[in-house]
């Protein structure tokens, strides 16, 4: 009878031990297939294709710097560059290797950024620099004229490390390499001349999906 009462204790013990070292864990949804009829690519359907592979961005420490020739400079942590208008919208990325994705994006609108800052009347490019080092530019207008998304999440779930989180630029319109992930800064110019990684290498400046992306 005593063994027994001794085991029955031992067990609640271990039961009690197991109990408290389970953590809740907090679900990011699930990742959507369709929307409004259209089929999307899954999320693991892009090729890893950057320069020094996947990127792990401290998110307690994560700023966005916005600097250059702006009135009022900034920085930005994760949660304030989330507290403002949200939007979404249906893109597909062209990668200049010959693969294509379809997907459901959702973030801000960078020109909403931009207003913030105050671009000085004589900037006239962007600039927007990595975490793993890769940059790429744009016209000024190209960013203020138009409806480009700077996305934190993808088909109804949150950017994961290799698809860019924090931030991808969604470059409408571009070709794949001007989608910069891992967004840490961005800076305005007056130099349209500034060449990015892949522009550096041959890579079209503009980027247009319409026109060759190589010289």
């Amino acid at each position: 009878m005593k063994k027994t009462i001794i085991a029955l204790i031992a067990l609640i013990i271990l039961t009690a031990g197991c109990i408290q070292q389970r953590a809740t864990i907090e679900l990011e949804g699930v990742e959507i297939r369709e929307y409004e009829g259209k089929d999307l690519s899954l999320v693991g359907d892009f090729r890893e294709n950057s320069i020094k592979g996947p990127q792990y961005v401290d998110i307690e420490t994560y700023e966005l710097e916005i600097t250059g020739l702006v009135e009022n400079p900034k920085s930005y942590t994760y949660e304030k560059v989330l507290d403002r208008q949200q939007y979404s919208k249906v893109i597909t990325l062209y990668c200049v290797e010959g693969w294509d994705v379809t997907i459901f994006w959702e973030g801000i609108l960078i020109r909403d950024l931009l207003e913030e800052v105050q671009p000085k009347e004589n900037a006239n490019t962007v600039i927007l620099y990595a975490y793993d080092g890769y940059s790429t530019s744009f016209p000024l207008t190209y960013l203020t004229d138009n409806d480009i998304l700077m996305a934190h999440r993808m088909n109804n779930v949150t950017l994961p490390p290799e698809r860019g989180y924090p931030f991808q630029l969604v470059a409408e319109d571009k070709w794949g390499y001007k989608w910069i992930k891992w967004i840490t800064k961005i800076e305005l110019t007056d130099d349209p001349t500034y060449k990015g990684f892949w522009e550096s290498r041959g890579y079209s400046q503009t980027g247009n999906l319409n026109e060759s992306f190589f010289g």
